[in-house]
């Protein structure tokens, strides 16, 4: 993409009304702009990142063997007031009639949706175990909408649901989700430890948060600091496997990590003082087992393998993929803007052109342009006839991972510059060298 064919309306001063890091970079990248009250139109840089985000969630979701669909967004009342939750949820919930009078809401989650579904056409054990999920925008009402797309009233999320004919199995899926989404974070670029959490007007007992550690984070978190070095890597999972789901959850939860709401004082003093700490986080996730919640009331049953009628074993987990974006700026951002991890970035490389109407710099840039794009590579290349200063400033702005700088003087010794811009670190090398070498980088990603 050529930056002079793009849209990319940058702020050179920070927003007077955004208090935080990644709402004041968002603002000024050109990310976002705010419609009414936590509400915000995405504009192409940020909509590039959002659609990144989704394709993960997307693929690690598929990968753990989870199918998708896609529910609208209003939601009658009646299915609501079914489980008992139409006037219990609160003011949150953004309650309309539709032009015939009858009660509608705009969905904050779907439970009672997919359980409708679920008994609509699963009626036999042997269709079972099934985990159905979708990314859709929801809405909230927040009282305070604050922070940008961190705690907004529209928000983008994934939620999925399982079903399950038992205890045993709803748990299984709840460690497969569990493990699902360590893997989605990680290629992310992000650390996000599991917090045992309240289940709030989800229910259930058995629920962790992920979370996501930054000064900004809402939640005060307790937490034996080796968690932080956990990382699931390249392992191969087989997510029927059970009792290797099951050890992944165990070695990942067995330290000691809770939200303010779960803390327990007495068993975090029992953790080595040097290991004990203490800090805010910001909650990218959340799963749940509720077992027969929903599917007692609402009249979701099987016949088990006794010929027996069971309501089915259900859980809830959801990923905030409109706030991980807020989020991955709060972990990964210095004074001079946005440092994107490699697997979420909008653009894998910056070109910047820094005597724009110069032949051989101009053939150069066109050259490395093409080179990346025959690479599967769409790079950002600042064509732009700006002063140098201007580019670089726009480019550690935005935040792309690596940036590949051309001048008539580099070119006279035949190489360019290839920079960091995690580390600041710069590298001349040829042309060629610099398309393999970010080729190299972004392989199998």
């Amino acid at each position: 993409m050529r930056l002079s064919r793009y849209f990319l309306p940058v702020l050179k001063e920070n927003p007077a009304d955004a208090q935080i890091v990644s709402h004041r970079y968002m603002l000024r990248a050109g990310m976002i702009k705010q419609q009414a009250a936590g509400i915000y139109s995405w504009l192409p840089l940020g909509f590039r990142v959002l659609r990144r985000i989704e394709e993960i969630v997307h693929q690690e979701q598929v990968r753990a063997g989870h199918i998708p669909l896609l529910m609208p967004t209003l939601q009658p009342a009646d299915l609501w007031r079914e489980s008992g939750r139409y006037d219990d949820y609160g003011e949150e919930m953004l309650r309309i009639k539709d032009r015939h009078g009858r009660d509608m809401l705009y969905g904050p989650t779907n439970e009672e949706m997919i359980t409708d579904i679920f008994r609509s056409h699963v009626g036999s054990y042997k269709d079972l175990p099934l985990t159905l999920y979708h990314i859709q925008w929801k809405f909230r009402d927040e009282v305070r909408p604050r922070f940008g797309v961190m705690r907004g009233r529209e928000f983008l999320m994934k939620d999925g649901y399982n079903f399950d004919v038992d205890k045993e199995s709803a748990l299984h899926a709840y460690n497969r989700h569990m493990v699902s989404y360590l893997r989605t974070y990680e290629r992310m670029g992000l650390t996000a430890i599991p917090m045992r959490a309240a289940s709030g007007p989800i229910g259930g007992d058995n629920t962790h948060e992920f979370l996501v550690l930054a000064q900004t984070g809402e939640s005060e978190v307790f937490y034996d600091d080796r968690v932080t070095t956990l990382k699931l890597g390249a392992r191969d999972i087989d997510y029927d496997d059970r009792d290797q789901v099951a050890k992944v959850c165990e070695e990942f939860t067995t330290l000691y990590a809770r939200t303010d709401e779960t803390h327990d004082e007495a068993v975090f003093t029992q953790v080595p003082e040097d290991h004990r700490k203490v800090g805010r986080g910001i909650e990218v996730g959340q799963i749940f087992y509720f077992g027969t919640k929903y599917s007692e009331p609402m009249g979701a049953v099987v016949v088990n393998d006794k010929g027996e009628r069971v309501p089915v074993h259900m859980g809830s987990h959801g990923i905030g993929v409109s706030r991980l974006l807020g989020a991955i700026i709060e972990a990964s951002h210095d004074d001079k803007g946005i440092i994107w991890p490699e697997g979420v970035t909008p653009f894998p490389v910056g070109i910047v052109n820094l005597k724009q109407g110069d032949a051989a710099a101009d053939a150069a840039c066109e050259g490395l342009y093409l080179a990346l794009k025959s690479k599967g590579l769409e790079a950002l290349y600042d064509d732009r006839d700006e002063r140098a200063g201007a580019k670089f400033a726009t480019m550690d702005l935005i935040g792309l991972p690596w940036r590949i700088t051309v001048g008539p003087r580099g070119l006279a010794n035949g190489v360019v510059e290839l920079t960091s811009r995690r580390t600041g670190e710069s590298e001349e090398m040829s042309p060629e060298a610099a398309v393999a070498r970010v080729a190299e980088i972004y392989a199998g990603r």
